[in-house]
């Protein structure tokens, strides 16, 4: 959650409300059920009679202090009656102690915020390892069945395939608009300077971005204005590709909409409509108005430039939150040429669906999936954010709340990240749970980002467009791996090669047909697939 680039994938969803026809549809019970559930109390706290102890697994930022010193889960055991013995690793070390500890069958009874792949998930619940929780969510979770019920978008995108759910979610309140939006920054004094208002198309924006760089807006006397600055090419093909009408279901399947009018899969990186996009980025970076190493540029580089404020456009993040440079605000978005006026760059509420599992070796799931439900409703998701009133964080009359001085001004020198991390464990963005705009003091919580996504609204995807990641089966994650690994690995390659040119787009057809032997059309077919189970789920 601190830079918008580590969360493209995320986020928007379904906002009807839909009545979900039970959790126990297709679920499965634990080995022993009904003894496991014995002790369990089905509301209020303790959750359990006698004291348990469970073994869990998770994967943390550094910052983050001993977890089974940290008062979170302390105090959460005072409530529970639960003590969750853990064993934590950094996050760069996590696959692989992940995959020894599935190896050597030394799993634990819980895995935390251990990011567990799609494919993993279903395979490891096909063979009984990982416990089908659809009917404890039916008994033992309120909080998530009410989220499921008012938005379907999260049971679909995490039923697997064969109709059960083997894992709980992180969570993106749907109202909290501006977490989903990736719009770029744009420095509204050189736009006062110059004498330019906020572009409204794609002529516009091209005369803006060339005033940037040939204007002198920072009164230097020097060309070193960078118009666009950004770290590769994906921000300004995400933030443009709705001008030309393209990503109709939003960014969580990124290659992959629908085609208008049939409604079948199409495959965005082989349409006309994105050649015609390329060849118009293609002409902003010949005319010097990107940044010259875009495809190249390492992030250091970047975000010196933006701390000397020598960005007219920031792809990223409020730049007041990450550069200390204020005066920015989101950029609009632009009608293409067809008459496209669409924000697309926007993904599901589900962040990473793997990061709540019980192993066979729970001895209370029941138990376990009411302990992490608290952190899906307003009070849980209260204390895991803020902590705890007048000793973490001070509530105002009006309800708003914030962190004490103790912590945004921590004597030691330490971080706002680092500061809550001697009490909490969210900063880093790992974990599951439900973020919500009250609580969450990241840079996407900031006032002027809540504007820049009311500024988006009338153009954005309607939630019910707007697909969550989708999941697969086993054989068809098995042939998805191989074809994806060649076929989105040359589609970046060669829009990076467009972009630059290094590939004139005379070879466009040329790349076309080798995304065909590569086998798009049967990586069409499993998407295709994919959706239509999506499509004729509760």
């Amino acid at each position: 959650m601190k830079r918008k680039r580590a969360m493209k994938l995320v986020l928007a969803c379904a906002l009807t409300t839909a009545v979900l026809s039970g959790c126990s549809s297709g679920g499965g019970k634990g080995a022993g059920e009904g003894a496991e559930a014995k002790g369990v109390n089905a509301t209020g706290f303790p959750i359990v009679q006698e004291p348990v102890t469970v073994n869990a697994f998770a994967a943390k930022f550094f910052a983050n202090a001993d977890w089974n010193k940290l008062k979170l889960w302390q105090e959460y055991e005072k409530k529970t009656n639960i003590h969750i013995n853990w064993e934590t690793v950094q996050k760069d070390a996590l696959k692989e102690k992940r995959n020894l500890l599935m190896a050597s069958s030394g799993y634990p009874d819980l895995f935390y915020a251990s990011a567990f792949s799609k494919s993993d998930l279903f395979k490891y619940g096909k063979q009984g390892v990982f416990l089908p929780l659809n009917e404890y969510i039916d008994q033992y979770a309120p909080n998530l069945k009410a989220l499921m019920e008012k938005y379907p978008v999260i049971k679909k995108g995490i039923t697997m395939p064969d109709g059960k759910i083997y894992s709980l979610p992180t969570l993106y309140d749907p109202e909290f608009r501006s977490v989903f939006f990736n719009t770029p920054w744009v420095k509204t004094e050189w736009l006062t300077k110059l004498g330019l208002k906020e572009p409204t198309n794609l002529d516009e924006f091209a005369a803006m971005l060339k005033a940037f760089k040939q204007g002198d807006p920072n009164g230097n006397g020097k060309p070193d204005e960078i118009a666009w600055g950004g770290v590769g090419t994906t921000g300004i093909v995400g933030y443009l590709r709705g001008s030309f009408g393209l990503g109709n279901h939003g960014n969580a399947n990124q290659y992959v909409d629908t085609e208008p009018g049939s409604g079948k899969i199409r495959f965005v990186p082989a349409d006309p409509r994105y050649k015609e996009m390329l060849e118009y980025i293609h002409k902003l970076y010949k005319d010097g108005l990107l940044e010259q190493d875009i495809a190249s540029v390492k992030s250091e580089e970047i975000d010196a430039k933006g701390t000397a404020g020598l960005l007219g456009i920031v792809d990223n993040v409020d730049p007041a939150a990450i550069y200390n440079q204020k005066g920015y605000a989101g950029l609009p978005v632009l009608k293409g040429p067809h008459g496209d006026q669409l924000y697309t760059y926007i993904g599901s509420p589900l962040g990473n669906i793997g990061m709540f599992i019980l192993t066979d070796k729970a001895k209370n799931p029941a138990a376990m999936v009411r302990w992490m439900d608290y952190f899906y409703g307003e009070e849980g998701i209260k204390m895991f954010f803020m902590g705890w009133k007048d000793d973490t964080y001070k509530e105002e009359s009006d309800g708003t709340v914030d962190y004490v001085d103790a912590i945004k001004n921590n004597k030691d020198g330490l971080s706002l990240d680092q500061a809550v991390s001697q009490y909490l464990i969210w900063p880093g963005g790992y974990y599951p749970g439900f973020v919500k705009q009250a609580y969450f003091k990241g840079a996407e919580g900031l006032p002027t980002s809540v504007e820049n996504s009311k500024k988006a609204d009338p153009h954005v995807l309607k939630p019910e467009e707007i697909w969550p990641a989708f999941n697969f089966t086993t054989e068809e994650q098995q042939e998805l791996t191989t074809l994806a690994n060649d076929i989105e690995t040359y589609v970046t390659e060669m829009r990076d090669k467009f972009i630059v040119g290094d590939a004139p787009m005379s070879q466009w057809d040329d790349y076309v047909a080798t995304l065909n032997k590569m086998g798009l059309d049967r990586y069409k077919q499993i998407y295709q697939a994919a959706l239509d189970r999506y499509s004729k789920s509760s």
